[in-house]
């Protein structure tokens, strides 16, 4: 299935995007606990327009956003 406009803007977001209004939250929330300030958040989401699978993370060291093609 092809990938919605609105996933392909959501992956170019910032850290402190907010989800699109078609995404919801799937899986647990995983928080990674590590010592300051290594410590962060990842919560999968899955588009209910196109199926697609996006991660958002507070890791600083990953995109903020992530869109997984299958």
């Amino acid at each position: 299935m092809k990938i919605c406009n609105l996933c392909e803007g959501q992956s170019k977001k910032s850290l402190n995007g907010k989800p699109h209004e078609y995404l919801v939250e799937i899986g647990e929330l995983r928080i990674f606990k590590g010592q300051k300030p290594r410590r962060f958040k990842e919560q999968d989401y899955q588009c209910q327009t196109c199926r697609a699978k996006i991660t958002h993370s507070t890791d600083s060291n990953n995109l903020a956003w992530t869109l997984w093609h299958g």
